[in-house]
């Protein structure tokens, strides 16, 4: 029964429930609306330059009501500026929202911003910058209303005032200086004057810090001007002393744009010390006082007459060389051609000049250092070694052959099916490479006994292949700074490229064309040398056809592959350095330099070719170890800053590699890397430094390779213990001591042998030498550094000093391209002396 009495008045109960529920949320809903009813809003007519004092809680709201009347042809801002004056208010922050016609600024005070870590900082003093919606009539008064309201029961007092900002709009080349702080940002408005198509804007400070942001935003509604959301629109770049933004009327449909200066809450983006972590999460930190006085002008840019001129001034500086070198191969040409002619007097003619009219090789005396060679190597050698040398040179020395024997093969027989291992008629006689090639003194002879057309495939492969690496390497380099140039251009932010902001000059979308537009002499000087080398590669070939004894038998074997492919790494410098500087950073840095490496290994290859032809490193193998090179220069620029173990490594890696490198120059390659090398050691230490004391057989090569040790040795102890952050100049700074270093015991080897440098050899090295010299003065200018923040950087950057167009590092571009080309010119013409000097008297060093 009682079962039963449940269900039957079961849904009595439910509904009874439900409407009790009911009754409740409508006793709720009618306390809620009497509490607002009792909730008191008051509005005040207020006035400009009036601070009002007054007092809000939870129980009132406070409006004020302003007008003013603007003009279409004079703008003016509005600043609010508010204080709290009550203590503990950051528990409960008055909220003020100020409306407008076409916007609404809302914000609270104390306000509060947050640094890296969740780190937050109150600001009871909040000024901000009203925006200025347009004006379509000639004059219009506008109003606008602040709401002041809190949810705090207990009273809090505040300060409220507004002010006109008379000097809102920034006017050409005139300097305006204002202050500026975290919870105060400024900005101004800008408009562009008839014929003014680019301006820079610049923004300098006596204070390296606080830290603060200069960004440019278009004309609109709301603007960004917080520590927290001044990146969200417009382009911006943090600064210590100085910022500098090329701005276009083209971005601008209104012809005008804002210019906002924001303090930032820290400085560690602009490289500044970075506070302590916070004990608890919540915990507020005092800023202390974070003003900065700035000051801010714009300037106009350079018109589109400059950009022509200053495309002029390079090609015409460049092309200036292709005229020099025209003139100079038709006085060349001119001459030869009136030494054939017989127009010369024979009597004015040197010796040399004679024996290459006749086809002939002159022989020259020879110097006391060569007589000291030849007798130091006859009384070294034992009987032994001189029979057995005199035996291999009957088969495999240098002899003279006849002319059929020389030419006996076509000439014009396809190279494709010549392998080095086919015609190396050395390559299973190594008892006879052992005795020529560790003779006390070497000739050229001795070392240029292999087949011409092997070794012209062979070296012609160095050209090939950094064709094809130059292709393989470039094509993703501009695919990916094209990408960096958009994403700069698209999100504004101007920290990621390391430019010089106060001479970057845009075209189109690229941000520095100055910059890109200088590299132009490595490509045009690189194809130049090409051209030079192409034309004594064809005026060899025709000798050669010709049966010419100069050219078989006289001279340092004419080999081009190497140069071919040094021209061919200039032009590709020229390439990839202007994809650098499409958006120069510390991520591709090595695009400016991987070339470099490149060609400082090319031209140490070509200067131990040019007297060590048979032995010298095949293209493969070059390239393998410049590739290792460019592989530890990215590993260096990712892990190198300030990792120990990483320089630990590496010094390890660089003294091991000096002292194989040393093994393999100063034997002629005749030893083996295996198991029994450290026995070998331990024999030549016993028998040469304990059993009997005996100087070094190759005094030369040990005088080089001992001071090559010394300057490699001590590059790593200075990585080692400085570390640098620069990891790849720190690596192409070892490439080139270790060049110069080889090039300056060449020429003192070459004197010391009783050889010459012609006129024109001698006129390259001189220029090259002064061009360095000024080249190395513009590039320490230093003008930005990826090794600092981009706001340090800025710290570097100076005004344009070339036709207000290109900076000192565009100068640099000029010189060093000029340079390189000297100093390859310097490597070809150096050894034309010996042209008519038979290979037996030319000295190998």
């Amino acid at each position: 029964m009682v079962l039963r009495s449940c269900c039957k008045f079961g849904p009595v109960l439910v509904l009874f429930q439900l409407g009790y529920v009911a009754l409740l949320l409508l006793c709720v809903t009618h306390l809620r609306f009497a509490r607002a009813e009792t909730k008191t809003v008051v509005q005040k007519d207020a006035e400009f330059d009036v601070t009002y004092n007054d007092t809000v809680t939870s129980d009132n709201q406070t409006i004020y009501a302003f007008n003013h009347t603007v003009s279409r042809n004079k703008t003016e801002g509005v600043r609010v500026t508010v204080d709290v004056l009550s203590e503990g208010a950051e528990s409960s922050p008055i909220l003020f929202v100020v409306r407008q016609k076409q916007a609404v600024l809302s914000f609270q005070v104390p306000l509060i911003l947050r640094g890296l870590y969740q780190r937050k900082y109150p600001y009871a003093h909040v000024g901000r910058t009203l925006c200025q919606p347009p004006t379509r009539t000639l004059t219009e008064t506008q109003y606008f209303f602040v709401d002041v309201s809190t949810l705090s029961s207990l009273g809090t007092h505040y300060q409220l005032r507004i002010s006109r900002v008379d000097s809102f709009t920034l006017h050409t080349d005139k300097k305006f200086s204002f202050t500026a702080s975290p919870s105060q940002p400024q900005y101004f408005k800008y408009v562009f004057p008839d014929g003014v198509d680019t301006a820079i804007v610049k923004v300098n400070s006596e204070m390296t810090f606080p830290c603060s942001v200069m960004s440019i935003q278009d004309i609109q509604c709301p603007v960004y001007d917080l520590d927290n959301n001044v990146a969200f629109i417009g382009m911006y770049q943090t600064m210590t002393k100085t910022a500098a933004i090329t701005v276009q009327r083209k971005d601008f449909p209104s012809n005008s744009f804002y210019v906002v200066v924001v303090v930032k809450t820290e400085d560690e983006a602009c490289g500044g010390p970075l506070r302590f972590y916070p004990l608890r999460p919540d915990e507020l930190i005092d800023a202390g006082n974070r003003s900065k006085t700035l000051d801010v002008v714009v300037s106009p840019a350079i018109n589109s007459d400059v950009y022509v001129m200053g495309m002029l001034f390079c090609l015409g500086i460049f092309l200036s060389f292709y005229l020099l070198t025209f003139l100079v191969a038709c006085v060349e040409n001119k001459r030869m051609h009136r030494r054939r002619e017989g127009l010369l007097n024979p009597a004015d003619m040197s010796p040399a000049e004679t024996a290459s009219l006749l086809g002939k090789p002159s022989v020259t005396p020879v110097s006391p250092y060569e007589y000291g060679s030849f007798a130091d190597n006859a009384s070294t050698l034992s009987s032994e070694a001189i029979t057995d040398s005199i035996a291999s040179d009957a088969n495999y020395g240098y002899m003279e052959r006849s002319l059929e024997s020389v030419t006996g093969r076509s000439r014009q027989e396809s190279l494709s099916s010549i392998e080095e291992d086919d015609y190396d008629t050395l390559a299973d006689i190594d008892s006879d490479k052992n005795i020529v090639r560790t003779k006390k003194y070497l000739c050229v002879s001795d070392l240029a006994r292999k087949d011409k057309r092997v070794l012209s495939k062979k070296y012609q492969i160095y050209f090939w292949n950094i064709a094809t690496i130059g292709v393989f390497y470039a094509l993703p380099v501009i695919q990916l700074v094209i990408t960096y140039q958009t994403v700069v251009n698209v999100t504004g932010n101007q920290d990621i490229c390391y430019y010089n902001f106060l001479c970057a000059h845009p075209l189109g979308n690229l941000s520095a064309f100055n910059n890109i537009l200088s590299n132009l002499g490595y490509v045009m000087l690189g194809l130049l040398f090409l051209l030079i080398v192409l034309q004594r590669d064809i005026i060899h070939s025709r000798a050669l056809d010709r049966n010419d004894l100069n050219a078989l038998e006289c001279g340092i074997p004419k080999h081009f592959g190497l140069f071919y492919a040094m021209g061919t790494a200039l032009m590709m410098e020229g390439l990839l350095s202007a994809c650098y500087h499409v958006c120069p950073n510390y991520t591709n840095f090595q695009f400016d330099t991987s070339f470099m490496y490149m060609i400082a290994g090319l031209c140490v290859l070509k200067l131990y070719q040019k007297r060590h032809p048979d032995i010298n490193a095949s293209a493969y193998t070059a390239y393998a170890c410049l590739a290792a090179v460019i592989f530890f220069s990215v590993l260096g620029v990712v892990f190198g800053k300030g990792n120990m173990v990483f320089w630990i490594v590496f010094s390890v890696l660089h003294i091991l590699a000096t002292m194989l490198l040393s093994t393999q120059l100063y034997y002629m390659g005749r030893w083996r890397l295996d198991s029994g090398i450290l026995r070998r050691i331990v024999y030549v230490i016993y028998t040469d430094c304990i059993r009997q004391c005996s100087g070094p057989m190759y005094i030369d090569r040990m005088v080089l390779l001992v001071m090559g040790n010394i300057v490699n040795w001590s590059l790593a102890a200075y990585g080692l213990l400085k570390t640098p952050n620069d990891f790849a100049s720190y690596l192409l700074a070892i490439a080139i001591c270790n060049l110069l270093l080889y090039f300056a015991f060449y020429i003192i080897m070459k004197l010391r042998s009783g050889e010459r440098i012609q006129c024109m050899a001698m006129v390259c090295i001189l220029f090259t030498a002064v061009v360095w010299g000024f080249a190395l003065f513009f590039f320490f200018q230093g003008l930005s550094t990826w090794q600092k923040t981009p706001a340090e950087s800025r710290e570097h950057n100076r005004d344009c000093i070339v036709l207000s167009f290109f900076d000192d590092h565009d100068i640099w571009h000029f010189l060093s391209s000029i340079a390189m080309f000297g100093s390859f010119l310097v490597l070809l013409t150096m050894d034309d002396d010996l042209d008519n000097v038979q290979r037996d008297k030319i000295f190998v060093f």
